[in-house]
Formats: structure tokens, C-alpha cells, sequence
């Protein structure tokens, strides 16, 4: 039903048609269930899966599509306005995806995994966190036990998103068993090659459907299947600023959506009274300021990020000024994002705060408040406080 014959390399506006289609038959319908029953939005995943979009970043010459990164964005922000929770999956599996092409595909290895995700269009996800380093994605306590030309590893990871559903899982850990908490690794697991031992469930106030229970993964497999660089490199280039960017593009989407409601609401009002312009009008008016602040900074990002990409030595992005300004576009589209959606609600009065109303704005309002709990933002704040300190740049 989703399929998208291109013969061309595609341009972002095909895929801003395609998303829109897929956002309205495959995720709106379902996404209030996906929320109350916090389950893994299945639907919404066999279209993406029918048109071929959990392969779009890897190039064509690997058997993906070739999107760029700022269709991938744009792709994301769609998601976002018809089910957060299938967004906020689809941008998680994209960062792993980003992860492998930036880093992986001189391997011969991954770049027929590559070929392979794009042909069964696999769903990854990713273990960065674990039981006892306090969230801090450059710090490991398990390693790598090489024998041979094989591995295992074991880790215990409080949260691991849509882990039941996802295909492979890429885990990161120390080199070795002597290795300094620092010194990572990150390794491709495939689900047939994990033990799963539940930790904790996914029982939250908002984001239910992405499934973010915890587990102790027990994982094996070959030497090959261990990233080619180290994580240090890919946390830098890759896992950060991508996860701002299609992070922020999700979050963006979900306040269109806010505002599209609460817009509905002043249009009513305003073929009440024709000769008048309600006051919720100029509410409204005051919350697509906020909403043009939220896109502008994603905009100065990606393109600094893209700039960035195309030539600069991985030395520019450990620059304290670049890791500062990645944080702030989190800090600030998530504080801005919670603002947005009590402007919406207020504008949507009772019906937007009732949960059986078209105009509902709760599941959104919920969700705004997990994007500064994610990542704590209070955290970020501190990282920036210390390197403000040392930071030389205007």
C-alpha cells in the first residue's frame, strides 16, 4: 500500500508526501492506543518497513535509499505530528543507522550488514546506558571477552527502547576486560544472539509506546561484528549531535500537531463571530513564535553539523563550543516544546484537556515533559556549566 516507485534519487518533497501518508493511515489511527496501552506502535513500523524507510540513510550504493541528514530530519518531525512514540523509534533507529554509515561501511563486514538491513529492513536499537554509571554514555563497567575470533559480553542496561520488537542491538562496552571505563567499543548483536533477562518494565507518563524497558543482555558473537573505530570517535561525530537533531525534529512535530489542534479550535471560534478576532487568536499568534524559535535552532544546527561533516578533522567535534551548542539545541527545544503545548492547551480550553476530545492535547503534554527527562536536562546544564568554564569561543 506504502510502496514508492522511484527511479531517481529522491527528493525531500516525495518523502514529505510519503511520510504525510504514511503519518495519516498508519500512525494517527493507532496512536492513542499505542499510548493507553503502551505498546509497540506495530503498525506504524509495517509501513515504514513496506516503504523501504528503515533503510534510508544508508547510500544507494549499499542498497538503501541515500537520504541525506536533513531529509532524515525532516522525515522525523512528520513521524512526530501523528504518534510521537513511532518518531521517537524511528529516530533511535536512524542514530544506529548513522553510527554504522559514518563509521562502519570501509568495513567489509558492515557494509553487507548495511546491504542486509536494507533488504529485510531490520530495526536497531541501541545499549549506551547501564546500572551503575549514573547515565554517562562515555563510561562502561562491562567489557568485551574475546576467545578467539569470537565475543561476548554482558551488560546490564535500565533501559533499552523497544528491545522486544527491534531486530539487532547495537551495545556499547569496554575494549576489554582491562580496559579504562572510557576506553568503548560498540558491538552489533543480533536477536538470535542475545539472552534477555528482564530488569524493569516501561510503565511512564509519557513516550509509553517506545518500550523502554530494561535488561541484562547476554550477547555473543564475531570479532568482526565490533564497530572499526572506537566509540570515543562515534559518540563524538555521530551519537550526540545526531541524537539532538532527530531528537529536536521529532519534538518539533509533535508541537505542529499542538498548534494544528489548538488552530482548530480559533477557527471555530473566529465563524462564531466573523467581525471579531477572538483573543485565542492572538495566543495562537504568540505560540507559533515559540514554535519559529524551536525550528530556527534545529535549522543553525544541521547546517553547522553538515559543514562540519563534510570536511572537518574529528578534533572539531570534541570542540567545547560545538558540544555546547549541540546540548542547547536539546535544552532548548525541549523547554520550549512544554511551553508550547500548555500555550496550545490554553488556547483548546476544556476539550484540550479532556483525554476523549479530537482536540485532546494530554498524550502531547506528557510527552513534551518526557523530552527533558530523557537525557536529564539538568545534566546537560552541567556539562555545559564546566565547559563554559575552559571555552574560549564567542
Amino acid at each position: 500500500m506504502y510502496v514508492h516507485a522511484v527511479s531517481e534519487q529522491p527528493g525531500i518533497l516525495d518523502f514529505q508526501a510519503l511520510t504525510h501518508r504514511i503519518g495519516r493511515e498508519a500512525l494517527a489511527p493507532h496512536a492513542a492506543a499505542v499510548d493507553r496501552d503502551a505498546r509497540f506502535p506495530a503498525e506504524a513500523f509495517e509501513a515504514l518497513r513496506e516503504a523501504r524507510l528503515l533503510g534510508a540513510y544508508v547510500p544507494r550504493e549499499h542498497g538503501g535509499m541515500g537520504l541525506d541528514l536533513p531529509q532524515i530530519v525532516k522525515v522525523c518531525e512528520i513521524l512526530g505530528q501523528y504518534c510521537s512514540a513511532t518518531a521517537m523509534v524511528y529516530a533511535m533507529h536512524q542514530i544506529q543507522v548513522a553510527c554504522i554509515v559514518h563509521h562502519a561501511l570501509g568495513s567489509r563486514y558492515f557494509a553487507e550488514f548495511a546491504r542486509r538491513l536494507c533488504e529485510h529492513q531490520w530495526l536497531l536499537a541501541s545499549a549506551t546506558t547501564e546500572v551503575g554509571i549514573g547515565g554517562d554514555l562515555r563510561s562502561s563497567i562491562c567489557a568485551v571477552e574475546l576467545q578467539g575470533d569470537r565475543f561476548s559480553v554482558t551488560k546490564k542496561a535500565p533501559v533499552i527502547s523497544y528491545m522486544d520488537a527491534a531486530d539487532v542491538l547495537l551495545l556499547t562496552a569496554r575494549r576489554e576486560a582491562g580496559s579504562a571505563p572510557g576506553d568503548q567499543v560498540q558491538v552489533l548483536l543480533f536477536k538470535e544472539d542475545m539472552e534477555l533477562e528482564p530488569i524493569c518494565g516501561w510503565d511512564t507518563l509519557g513516550f509509553r509506546g517506545t518500550c523502554s524497558s530494561g535488561f541484562t543482555v547476554h550477547g555473543r558473537g564475531s570479532r568482526e561484528q565490533i564497530l572499526p573505530v572506537p566509540y570515543a570517535e562515534i559518540h563524538a561525530r555521530t551519537m550526540h549531535p545526531v541524537a539532538h537533531l532527530v531528537w529536536s525534529a521529532l519534538w518539533i512535530g509533535i508541537g505542529i500537531d499542538s498548534m494544528n489542534r489548538a488552530r482548530s479550535v480559533v477557527r471555530a471560534q473566529a465563524r462564531k463571530t466573523p467581525d471579531t478576532v477572538p483573543i485565542a487568536a492572538t495566543r495562537l499568534a504568540e505560540a507559533d513564535m515559540v514554535l519559529q524559535t524551536m525550528r530556527a535552532g534545529l535549522a543553525q544546527l544541521l547546517d553547522e553539523y553538515q559543514g562540519l561533516m563534510g570536511s572537518a578533522p574529528i578534533d572539531a567535534f570534541g570542540n567545547f563550543g560545538f558540544n555546547i551548542r549541540v546540548n542547547n539545541l536539546k535544552l532548548n527545544t525541549s523547554t520550549l516544546l512544554v511551553d508550547l503545548v500548555g500555550r496550545a492547551m490554553i488556547i483548546g480550553g476544556i476539550n484540550a484537556y479532556r483525554n476523549d476530545s479530537d482536540v485532546s492535547l494530554g498524550r502531547h503534554l506528557r510527552d513534551a515533559y518526557g523530552t527533558m527527562v530523557m537525557v536529564n536536562n539538568d545534566r546537560l546544564l552541567g556539562l555545559n556549566a564546566a565547559m563554559q568554564i575552559v571555552h574560549k569561543d564567542a
